[in-house]
């Protein structure tokens, strides 16, 4: 077995042992705690989701580094060598709420790159997962919508704009229902990029710094479905990238479009 072909298998044997955890506490009485503001929420059960999927990478790679919303862990993806990423519940929202709509999502990446990534949606049933060759759902491959008209397509404003950012996030709705056929938000970034690559959207968008837990492995499905992942230039995502936009690709145009209109609202 391959040294990818390891951490492929290990992703989601990892991101399933953490959601299971985290599903433990779900539609519980579990407190939650704000961050840095009152819809940056956090629970306990985030951390100790977070603690087992690092558990379980040690066992296997103890000297990899692992970069992780919760805790100590690294918030930076290094430019080289190996890296886990880790989202112990994308969607916490969604999660204390008693939304469905959540996601375990861990990614493995080399010299920055992914190479592997699992996003588990334990109170769907659903598991996405993608090597370096494919990406499937419940274990059945998944290709990008075909739909080119975006007057039959639908999309949906991902991540999050803060308090002080809402003429962005309005900005964004209206671009969506103006240029598109329909709009969904799910509360959930890694959702909303694995709906991408299995066609239920065809594309998502925001112009934030958007943090590589919510959004590495869920790139990685888009791009390995056929879809197209770029920055508000129009350019290659990468980790560290300003704003994503990401498509089936034949509605990308469209889709820059909306989010370089939600940017220029916050350049003024």
């Amino acid at each position: 077995m391959t040294d990818y072909a390891a951490r492929a298998r290990l992703v989601e044997r990892a991101a399933r042992s953490g959601a299971a955890v985290a599903e433990a506490g779900f539609r519980t009485d579990i407190a939650v705690e704000e961050k840095d503001g009152k819809t940056d929420v956090v629970t306990q059960a985030d951390r100790d989701a977070q603690r087992e999927v690092v558990s379980t990478i040690r066992d296997e790679f103890p000297e990899d580094a692992i970069v992780g919303e919760e805790d100590d862990e690294l918030k930076e993806v290094p430019d080289s060598g190996p890296a886990w990423i880790i989202d112990p519940i994308d969607g916490t929202n969604n999660y204390v709420r008693g939304f469905s709509v959540w996601a375990t999502s861990v990614a493995a990446v080399v010299d920055g790159e992914p190479v592997a990534a699992a996003n588990v949606l334990p109170a769907l049933d659903d598991v996405y997962t993608a090597d370096d060759a494919s990406v499937a759902l419940n274990g059945d491959e998944l290709a990008v919508s075909e739909t080119s008209d975006p007057e039959r397509a639908v999309a949906c404003p991902t991540i999050w704009w803060p308090r002080g950012r809402r003429e962005e996030y309005a900005t964004a709705c209206r671009e969506i229902v103006e240029r598109f056929g329909d709009m969904r938000r799910v509360g959930c970034a890694q959702a909303a990029l694995g709906m991408v690559a299995s066609g239920g959207l065809e594309a998502t968008i925001t112009n934030v710094d958007a943090n590589p837990w919510d959004t590495v492995a869920g790139v990685h499905m888009v791009r390995q479905a056929g879809g197209t992942v770029t920055d508000l230039d129009g350019e290659r995502w990468r980790h560290d990238s300003i704003g994503l936009v990401a498509s089936n690709g034949a509605v990308h145009e469209e889709a820059l479009a909306a989010a370089q209109a939600v940017e220029d609202v916050r350049q003024g």
